[in-house]
């Protein structure tokens, strides 16, 4: 439904980040050029230039390491990813529809092929200080192991991560849609819970429980699995488990009066008319206000009732990163927003001096979208 559009969308406008290392000539080509780049890293900064750091390999950073000339400044990537992640076919790999090795790319290899030099550290940023410049990291393969280094520009673009909008139970029972490991978790939940469904002394209520899939937040992400999820029903799994999946149901919980809010509501209504004619149930002015680990509890107007599911999805929604908040808390006077980072049209950080930020670890008038970091940066 929603997938095979997205998938010739991609194709018509020759995205070239959507790409399949499959054969051995081309892992042999991706590992030399991530060799060469890993090689390039080890040489001395250049004291006669000033060091450029860039927090985050997402759309938005990667965007500036595409365009940047690495050759005016001594650049440093930190990240916990060494990869840039293709965000918007991930509904897509947690049904098997695309593999996730095939919206993932190295970003030495993207740095490398274009000839351009950077150092890249495996490690998450955790504290700065805005007056000697310096910032403190945790390496991601050690957590106790810390490494400080001194900036001259800064670009903060670290992103966001799920808000659970401190809903009781969702942390410990929901699977996530934000990262690569979300989506193969959401596979392993969906097989388990088929595989749980298809013994015959199962009782029809906890069959229907097992084979109930609810997805919590009408955004894209939402809108785009709960599609996604279909596909799989009725191309896959009606020939697979013919008897199982004439049960499987598929509801989306949204607490607005209506999906996708920040869209045209001719959209709008055509996803709600899809939705209907694909039996897909949808929920609005519906909030969540528990998840246990067999059932979540909801109101919807004012009526409270229990909702049985076997698998959880939460894409209600995002929040900035840790770090967003810890550069706050250093200009509390100026970033009085508890969303994110405030910035002005050039993307600096206000109450600031040498820092930029872009995507969804930012205040602006813009949507948190994936065209939206990559065109800031």
């Amino acid at each position: 439904m929603f997938a095979k559009t997205g998938l010739r969308v991609l194709r018509a406008h020759n995205m070239r980040v959507f790409r399949t290392y499959a054969t051995p000539a081309m892992d042999k080509t991706l590992f030399d050029a991530s060799k060469t780049l890993h090689d390039a890293s080890k040489k001395p900064y250049d004291a006669n230039k000033k060091t450029l750091v860039l927090l985050g390999t997402g759309w938005g950073t990667t965007t500036i390491l595409k365009n940047l000339d690495t050759h005016n400044f001594n650049v440093v990537v930190v990240s916990p990813r060494n990869y840039f992640l293709f965000t918007p076919l991930l509904p897509s790999c947690t049904v098997g529809t695309t593999e996730s090795r095939s919206i993932m790319e190295p970003i030495r290899h993207i740095v490398g092929r274009r000839g351009k030099d950077m150092r890249f550290i495996e490690a998450e940023c955790t504290d700065i200080d805005v007056a000697t410049k310096q910032l403190t990291l945790t390496r991601t393969l050690d957590p106790t192991a810390h490494t400080h280094i001194k900036y001259d520009h800064l670009v903060v673009g670290v992103g966001g991560t799920y808000n659970t909008f401190g809903t009781p139970g969702v942390e410990q029972h929901a699977c996530f849609l934000k990262e690569i490991n979300d989506a193969s978790k959401i596979r392993r939940r969906l097989k388990d819970a088929i595989e749980k469904a298809s013994f015959g002394d199962v009782a029809p209520e906890e069959r229907d429980r097992l084979l109930h899939v609810v997805v919590v937040g009408g955004g894209p992400t939402g809108v785009e699995f709960a599609g996604e999820m279909h596909d799989l029903v009725t191309e896959d799994l009606a020939k697979w488990v013919p008897s199982l999946s004439r049960h499987i149901k598929i509801t989306l919980v949204e607490a607005l009066p209506n999906v996708l809010p920040s869209f045209d509501k001719r959209l709008v209504k055509y996803t709600e008319y899809m939705f209907a004619k694909n039996g897909i149930q949808l929920r609005t002015n519906t909030r969540v206000h528990s998840v246990g680990d067999r059932t979540l509890r909801v109101s919807t107007n004012g009526v409270e009732s229990d909702v049985p599911y076997g698998t959880i999805v939460w894409a209600a929604g995002i929040r900035a990163r840790q770090f967003a908040h810890t550069l706050r808390a250093k200009v509390p006077d100026v970033q009085t927003s508890a969303r994110g980072l405030i910035i002005d049209d050039y993307l600096r950080v206000q109450g600031t001096q040498d820092i930029w930020a872009l995507g969804d670890c930012t205040v602006s008038k813009n949507a948190p979208l994936a065209q939206v970091a990559s065109q800031q940066g």
